[in-house]
């Protein structure tokens, strides 16, 4: 699979309104960036949200998952992207720039909801990043960062906090989109697995390593400052979602190989998954393969069934994934990173499982570029993640 996601082992929002700065949401089913008014005065206040990935999780896609050259995680062999689900996003402004950092102190997820009442702070909070009882609790760092780290607020805040980052051009990703657009987050952060990596096998640190403690996702100060106005909540599925779409880390990485000697069909042709088993554990990795034949074969006189003839698609075929029930796109066409493979005995492809959202169906498509054009193969190519 050149594709394969892991998911978040904890995530939250902090806020710098004024009520809202001791809040911990780490059990909250929402994300959020949003600018909050002020109860007695037209002052906006922003919110940041933090995510993270287990070290263990991500070490086991490098050394495990990925193959060949991919293993350096670098952008020219293997791309890393974070990705967020829009839910319901309210009042949006007509553009919107979103920028992720990565973070520079340890924090602790919490057990609290935005509803709670009384409110709990036994998280990460806007002034506080841990949870170690009372009277130990630790705070962000809001003066004399760390070398090469730095954090900010605006003058209008009540309180300094909203977390630590790394600094630097290689130690930023941004995206921009405006509100007729998609409005889920998906950010390159390659170079931050890459910074990780590094940290991991080579005990590398600042500017060429650091120690993963997660990403925070926040608005560009301009924007955060700009105390007169709100730009909208901006709304995303957290890990504790009852949805399928919690925030995800994804890498992509071309792990195809197109070797062999038969006849290659691109147009007219019948496309089937061979001995398709239709449910699948989640821990498992399977190999699909694919039976192509011409949907009208020559006629010809022949000793043998021409259906066990090995026909071949191009080179230039591709795979996708899709929920069944919601027709989502879990996995799309890609032309550099989920390309069909071939060998003596056809076409393949492969799938880890866990990768997937397990107790769901699935549902498998085909695309076939040649001269001819772009052909597009959907015929009840399901099958079943469970636990």
């Amino acid at each position: 699979m050149a594709y394969y996601s892991i998911f978040p082992e904890k995530d939250a929002t902090i806020y710098s309104h004024p009520d809202r700065t001791g809040l911990n949401t780490g059990r909250d089913e929402i994300l959020e960036l949003l600018e909050e008014k002020d109860k007695a005065k037209e002052v906006y206040y922003p919110s940041r949200f933090l995510l993270k990935f287990k070290n263990t999780e991500i070490k086991d896609v490098i050394e495990n998952k990925l193959t060949g050259v991919a293993r350096a995680v670098k952008n020219e062999t293997c791309q890393v992207c974070l990705e967020v689900f829009a839910s319901e996003h309210k009042s949006l402004h007509a553009n919107h720039i979103v920028q992720v950092y990565a973070v520079s102190q340890s924090w602790d997820e919490g057990t609290g909801r935005f509803l709670n009442n009384p409110t709990s702070s036994n998280g990460v909070t806007w002034d506080m990043r841990t949870d170690t009882g009372s009277s130990a609790r630790a705070i962000w760092a809001t003066s004399s960062f760390a070398s090469n780290s730095t954090g900010s607020c605006c003058d209008f805040m009540p309180i300094s906090g909203g977390g630590t980052w790394w600094t630097g051009a290689n130690y930023v990703a941004e995206t921009s989109f405006s509100n007729a657009d998609n409005l889920d987050l998906n950010v390159n952060v390659t170079r931050f697995i890459q910074f990780f990596s590094a940290s991991y096998y080579q005990g590398a640190t600042y500017p060429t390593g650091i120690e993963n403690e997660g990403f925070i996702v926040k608005k560009p100060v301009a924007t955060e400052c700009d105390a007169s106005a709100s730009f909208g909540e901006l709304q995303y599925f957290s890990v504790d979602t009852h949805t399928i779409y919690p925030p995800k880390l994804t890498f992509k990485w071309d792990d195809s190989s197109y070797s062999h000697s038969g006849t290659i069909l691109s147009s007219s042709l019948f496309l089937s998954l061979y001995d398709n088993q239709k449910i699948f554990q989640r821990k498992s990795k399977q190999r699909f393969r694919l039976t192509t034949r011409k949907k009208y074969p020559d006629r010809a006189f022949t000793t043998s069934s021409n259906y066990l003839d090995i026909q071949y698609l191009p080179e230039t075929s591709y795979y996708s994934l899709r929920d069944a029930t919601t027709d989502e796109v879990i996995i799309p066409f890609d032309t550099s990173y989920t390309k069909l493979s071939a060998d003596g005995e056809g076409m393949y492809f492969d799938l880890y499982m866990e990768g997937l959202q397990p107790e769901r169906y699935y549902k498998l498509q085909f695309r076939v570029d040649s001269n001819e054009g772009i052909n597009i193969y959907d015929k009840d190519y399901y099958f079943k993640v469970v636990r």
